[in-house]
């Protein structure tokens, strides 16, 4: 299969981390995994996870417990620079630990930290998928340049109002 092929069954996530979240995190994985299962009855069957803390592990998650019952399912981690999410509190570096130890397929996107390797794994998602799933509040941050660059590549978006 083509890249181009691929990507109709990829759908990537987006989304804030938990302090900039308007919804709590149970409200976030119900609609989460509705989402999740619509694109899943739409044809995609492989998923990328940017492994943020907030939406990217909670969509992680349900993925990785909805593949369970569903071999067809897949999930790729994209890690913006080696190292992400190893220092995180709030039990957020065990949960990303747990969701590394089940991917399918992890990618490193930049060979060292720096602020616009952010950007460059949310653009390497985007250009991977056929569907994003945005949690988004409105404000200015990665999740709205995420959005805005998958508008421009004419990628097709849902978004949660989180």
């Amino acid at each position: 299969m083509t890249e181009t092929e691929l990507r109709k069954h990829r759908c990537c996530f987006s989304g804030h981390r938990p302090e900039k979240l308007k919804i709590t995190e149970k409200e976030l994985a119900r609609l989460l995994e509705v989402e999740i299962k619509r694109a899943v009855a739409s044809g995609f069957t492989t998923y990328i996870t940017g492994m943020a803390r907030g939406t990217d592990l909670v969509a992680a998650e349900i993925v990785l417990r909805l593949r369970e019952r569903d071999d067809r399912l897949k999930l790729i981690c994209a890690l913006p620079h080696p190292g992400f999410g190893q220092h995180w509190g709030g039990g957020w570096s065990e949960r990303s630990q747990r969701v590394l130890a089940r991917v399918d397929l992890t990618r490193t996107i930049c060979p060292s930290f720096s602020y616009a390797a952010y950007q460059a794994r949310n653009e390497w998602m985007v250009r991977h998928s056929g569907l994003v799933i945005a949690v988004f509040n409105g404000e200015r941050g990665g999740t709205k340049n995420t959005l805005d660059f998958a508008q421009k590549s004419g990628v097709p978006c849902v978004v949660i109002d989180g």
